[in-house]
């Protein structure tokens, strides 16, 4: 009799780990957006403006969220990002992990760790439009509404975002 054992550890990602999971990310979506987000997400990584978290699943890569710690690489910066605040983004789950409290293990860890660091507040931004994004981002404590604003994505499409922060 096999028993499956599943292990899952959250973890500030390693870069051939951000190599394999922007590698899925480009061929689940076939947008030339992605390929350009992967190049800056490492670049940035390994400059130190931002800080990629994963939660690891049996050694899959199941979930994801990011830190942007450097207010220049923000779009709309202004009251997301500063010494004591950062800009969180890029929060991802694979769609069979969903709803299976992986992701909330992942936050909270992501959460502990910037506090240990200092920060004393996150911000991220959702699309008005995504409000089963807006409800998630609401239940994690993103209830403070900063404001709203319009983002372009490389291609050149312009989307509208509201920002919410949280006190850490």
């Amino acid at each position: 009799m096999n028993i499956e054992i599943k292990e899952y550890i959250c973890k500030i990602a390693a870069i051939d780990e951000m190599e394999r999971k922007w590698d899925y990310e480009i061929k689940k979506h076939k947008s030339p957006n992605w390929k350009i987000w992967k190049d800056e997400s490492i670049k940035r990584v390994k400059m130190g403006q931002s800080l990629a978290y994963y939660g690891i699943l049996n050694d899959k890569i199941i979930c994801e969220a990011t830190a942007m710690i450097d207010k220049s690489i923000v779009q709309n910066s202004e009251n997301l990002v500063d010494d004591k605040t950062v800009y969180l983004c890029a929060f991802r789950t694979v769609e069979k992990y969903q709803g299976k409290g992986y992701f909330s293990k992942l936050f909270r860890f992501m959460i502990t760790d910037l506090k240990s660091r200092g920060y004393e507040k996150v911000t991220s931004g959702v699309e008005p439009a995504e409000t089963e994004n807006l409800r998630i981002y609401q239940h994690l404590g993103f209830n403070e509404f900063i404001k709203s604003a319009q983002e372009t994505f490389p291609d050149g499409t312009v989307i509208d975002v509201d920002y919410y922060g949280m006190e850490l």
